[in-house]
């Protein structure tokens, strides 16, 4: 990261003002490689169910929370309390993801 003065004089040794040219960058830098960086759990588990709805979800998942009286609420309330379970979740949809653009590959040939 670029760091200036804030002000045109030099500063001391004891206040080293400084701001970032690029704010933002830091970030965004780390999340690069990261396919999920701005999805929401809540979008996540949405696409999840229009695309394999309760059934299918507690199929793919084995999770209660999509078998009994599952709702999106109780799902990501189980999802944001139990890390293993919404790594397992991240990676259903990541994989239903690339699925996905795999068969509109294979529809334009």
């Amino acid at each position: 990261m670029i760091l200036t003065p804030m002000n045109d004089q030099t500063p001391n040794d004891s206040e080293q003002k400084t701001k970032s040219v690029r704010p933002g960058l830091e970030q965004s830098s780390t999340q690069r490689n990261n396919p999920l960086h701005g999805i929401t759990l809540k979008t996540i588990v949405t696409e999840l169910h229009e695309h394999y709805g309760w059934q299918g979800l507690a199929e793919k998942t084995r999770m209660n929370c999509f078998k009994s009286n599952p709702s999106i609420k109780s799902s990501l309330t189980f999802l944001r309390k139990t890390p293993w379970a919404r790594d397992k979740v991240e990676q259903l949809y990541l994989f239903t993801q690339r699925e996905i653009i795999r068969n509109r590959k294979a529809k334009n040939r």
